[in-house]
């Protein structure tokens, strides 16, 4: 197995925001609810975990709802910037690292086996 590192360089939230449409790691920070019904003395509980989301400058949720400058993953999930108001708030960001032996994100099409064999190197596949 070759191996392949990836640095991240966290941005705080407060201070910047990325590009439109830029895939990033988010970092969210809220409460998890208590579920008192499978444990009646269950409390809420803070969370802050690490999410792949697309950030977007737009964004109508699917309630017609408009967005500006928010995270958006895949479920359709909406999540500002820390300090703004929503429960679920992103504290950092950071860009998703490339596709292995790539310069880029995201290859389709044709450019996908000889991307994967590059990547691979020249070992066999199947």
């Amino acid at each position: 197995m070759r191996e392949r590192d990836a640095v991240v360089t966290w941005v705080d939230a407060r201070d910047a925001l990325p590009w439109s449409g830029a895939p990033v790691a988010a970092a969210i920070t809220g409460w998890y609810p208590a579920d008192t019904l499978t444990d009646p003395d269950a409390v809420e509980e803070e969370f802050w975990l690490v999410r792949p989301m697309v950030f977007t400058a737009e964004h109508r949720s699917g309630d017609g709802t408009e967005h500006r400058d928010c995270f958006v993953d895949s479920d359709g999930i909406v999540r500002l910037p820390y300090g703004l108001g929503s429960e679920e708030t992103v504290t950092h960001w950071a860009e998703l690292p490339t596709l292995p032996g790539s310069t880029t994100h995201l290859v389709l099409g044709e450019d996908v086996q000889a991307a994967l064999r590059n990547a691979w190197g020249t070992r066999p596949t199947a």
